[in-house]
């Protein structure tokens, strides 16, 4: 075990994870990866966070995952993105492809490497996607050709001698994400047609779940998010209420259960040291909450 909270994925871990054969890449900024379920992705059973973003292909398969306590199923042509901080959980493979014969292609790049590519990705996919409804999205066979050509292409590019490879690669890659956000963009407009249109309270909800899963380690109070989003504490309750069923006190306490029960999982880190980390006063307080939400101490969940 690691003296860390989540399972942080890096490439340089990836790399760790696949043998040349399956991985091509440029530097710890880069990299494209094959791989079927069963020996090469099974971290994502335990929850992670990878701080750049990271683009999984099903090529064969289906699996539910959650991303930021949210369920969604990868099946075939599935394309998933995951953007800096979100944390990922594969929880089950589904029936109906044995998890040897699934296969994944996965893209990972750092912020710094995206940051080159010289396209506003927040602009590109924050203007009418929403990633945190949609990481998931299933593509036609043409869109999934495409695809594949693409990542065939950048992989031929990687291998090879050319001078320029690493700009080549870069202007490749602006190309994808300009096509995937276009693809993106029809299939979630396609959804919302027959969704109930969008409310205040969902674009709340999403504003407010971004900044918990930024802050849920430092601050656990409504009233700080109420603060970040300019509204009393009553409405933003309100809102996230009607958003989801769920009180805004909820959100923020299953994410910090979330991390917490990671650390006494998947850690060396110290109860101590969780309790700082957490930001919790002391030992006493922390005991009692982690007890009321999960029914166990956080010294009986570590020895589960």
């Amino acid at each position: 075990m690691e003296d860390i909270a989540f399972h942080n994925i890096s490439i340089s871990r990836l790399k760790e994870n696949f043998h040349n054969s399956q991985w091509v890449g440029i530097g710890d900024d880069f990299a494209v990866f094959d791989a079927t379920y069963d020996n090469k992705i099974h971290w994502l059973e335990h929850p992670c966070r990878f701080d750049g973003y990271l683009a999984l292909f099903c090529v064969k398969g289906n699996i539910r995952m959650t991303v930021n306590l949210n369920e969604f199923e990868m099946r075939d042509n599935t394309l998933f993105l995951c953007v800096p901080g979100n944390i990922v959980r594969i929880n089950e493979v589904m029936s109906g492809c044995p998890a040897e014969e699934a296969r994944y292609i996965g893209v990972a790049m750092t912020k710094d490497f995206v940051q080159g590519l010289r396209i506003d990705v927040n602009k590109l996919f924050n203007e009418g996607i929403s990633f945190l409804d949609n990481p998931c999205v299933t593509l036609s066979s043409c869109e999934a050709e495409m695809s594949l050509r693409y990542l065939e292409l950048i992989c031929d590019v990687v291998k090879s001698d050319l001078s320029y490879k690493k700009d080549a690669v870069h202007s490749l890659l602006s190309s994808v994400f300009y096509v995937m956000a276009g693809v993106w963009t029809e299939h979630i407009s396609e959804k919302r047609n027959t969704d109930v249109p969008s409310s205040r309270s969902k674009m709340i909800f999403e504003q407010f779940i971004k900044l918990v899963s930024q802050y849920h380690t430092q601050y656990r109070t409504v009233g700080f998010y109420a603060d970040r989003l300019c509204l009393t504490p009553k409405y933003l309750s309100k809102l996230i209420r009607n958003a989801t069923g769920r009180s805004a006190p909820e959100w923020i306490d299953a994410y910090v259960i979330l991390e917490a029960k990671n650390m006494l999982k998947y850690s060396n880190v110290t109860i101590k040291e969780i309790v700082f980390r957490l930001n919790f006063p002391n030992q006493s307080v922390f005991y009692k909450f982690f007890k009321a939400r999960t029914g166990m101490t956080p010294t009986e969940y570590r020895n589960s």
